[in-house]
Parts: structure tokens; C-alpha cells; sequence
């Protein structure tokens, strides 16, 4: 773990265009109270914390907020070592992609063809994110080895629900929300279908993958992207 207290996590957002839509946000008290929470588990309980609190913030520093064009909502991050790096789905170099990751792979080679996509000997996920695909948890932190263990306990929630207003609220450039399984659906309810586009589908999850593959959402996903006079997301890694 990093040095840094969790007491200032909100320093670690350090891309100005977000810093200015959410400083309301990193003022209100439940965001104070999750900042004491995250604190306490480090440094009273001695719990390890992923992804590393310099990577909290990552999806939001890759992905500035006028330069937002898909956004991709994940849980919460992977709760092994050398995995989170504060982008849903994605995994640190030189990591091996985890079993939703490798079904995301699947879906790209059978949805864009092998000419378009080939599967990489990693799981990180940056190129997109650079592209302006905001892949984004609805909860940022997880203990290690505990699955879900800070959804509802640390209070995210409510950020990345604020994180989501901001995004509906935009103007200009439509936003492809691309949701994966019914936690992602019920996250995005508020997002208004006649302003932006929603892709929904089975999560690639291998408990549910049956009804992700086939979904094509990549292709779908350019499809309104060229249709509203934006360049493709190039989704080779």
C-alpha cells in the first residue's frame, strides 16, 4: 500500500475536468465517512486494499469527462494481487485475463472477426480507456481475497451514482452505455434512452456468459459511434 492516506483520497483524481464535476461530491459527508472508512480498514484493521489508492481514480485520469464517448460498468475491481488497476474488466500487465476478460475476448473475435481482433497474452485494458471508454466500477475498492466485501460497507454507490447523473446530464456527443448483466442494467436506470444509447446484455461472467456471447456489442457500440459522427473505438490491444 502507498503512503498516501485515505483521509485525501479524492487528491489522487487527478484529471482536472472530473476534479471540477465531482469537487461538490468529495465534500458531501458520505464521501468523507468512505474516506474515513477506507482509513480505518488500512490502517486500524490491517486489511490490504485493491486496487493501490494511486489507482482508485484510474478509469476517471485515462478517460476525461469531455472526452467520454462509451462507458462500460463493472461490480467492483478483482481482489487479487497484481490485478486491479482501477479500470472494470482490466487487469495489470503482465497479469493473465481472468475468466470474464478471456469471455470478453471471445465475444470480440466473433463479433469483429480475426482480422479486427486477436487475442493478447495480457488483460489490460488502457488502449480503450484512452479511446475515451470510461470503464468504470460501481464500487472502487475491494479488500484482498474478498469478493464484493467494500459494495454497501465504504459507500461508493452513491459517488458512482453521481458519476452517472453527470454523464446523463452532458450535453453534445451522445455516450454508448454498455451494460453487462442485471446489476450493471439496474445501476444505469436513470439514463435517458432518447439522449444516449444503451447496449445491454448477459454479463461475460461464466455463470452467465450464455447470454453475452452472440450480444455483439462491440460492433453495436461503433455503429453509434459512426452513425453520430464520431471516429470507431479501435479495439485491438
Amino acid at each position: 500500500m502507498e503512503s498516501s492516506s485515505y483521509l485525501t483520497l479524492s487528491n489522487h483524481m487527478n484529471d482536472q475536468s472530473w476534479r471540477d464535476a465531482l469537487q461538490d461530491e468529495f465534500e458531501k459527508p458520505h464521501f468523507k465517512q468512505l474516506q474515513q472508512t477506507l482509513n480505518k480498514m488500512v490502517t486500524d484493521d490491517g486489511e490490504t486494499v485493491f486496487p493501490s489508492i494511486g489507482n482508485t481514480f484510474t478509469a476517471f485520469n485515462l478517460t476525461p469527462l469531455d472526452r467520454v464517448r462509451v462507458v462500460i460498468i463493472g461490480q467492483d475491481p478483482y481482489f487479487n494481487e497484481n490485478q486491479a488497476h482501477g479500470l472494470s474488466f482490466s487487469v495489470l500487465h503482465p497479469t493473465p485475463p481472468p475468466p470474464s476478460l478471456k469471455n470478453i475476448y471471445k465475444e470480440l473475435i466473433s463479433d469483429l472477426g480475426q482480422d479486427k481482433f486477436q487475442i493478447p497474452n495480457h488483460g489490460n485494458l488502457e488502449v480503450w480507456a484512452q479511446q475515451g471508454v470510461l470503464m468504470l466500477n460501481a464500487v472502487l475498492t475491494v479488500t484482498s481475497g474478498k469478493a464484493n466485501s467494500h459494495a454497501k460497507v465504504v459507500g461508493w454507490e452513491k459517488f458512482t451514482d453521481r458519476v452517472l447523473e453527470i454523464l446523463n446530464a452532458r450535453v453534445g456527443q451522445p455516450i454508448v452505455f454498455v451494460l453487462w448483466g442485471q446489476y450493471a442494467i439496474k445501476k444505469a436506470k436513470g439514463i435517458d434512452k432518447n439522449k444516449h444509447h444503451v447496449i445491454e446484455s448477459g454479463h461475460p461472467s461464466p455463470l452467465s456468459v450464455k447470454h453475452f456471447l452472440g450480444s455483439k456489442p462491440f460492433s453495436k457500440t461503433n455503429q453509434f459511434l459512426q452513425a453520430d459522427g464520431s471516429t470507431e473505438i479501435n479495439w485491438s490491444l
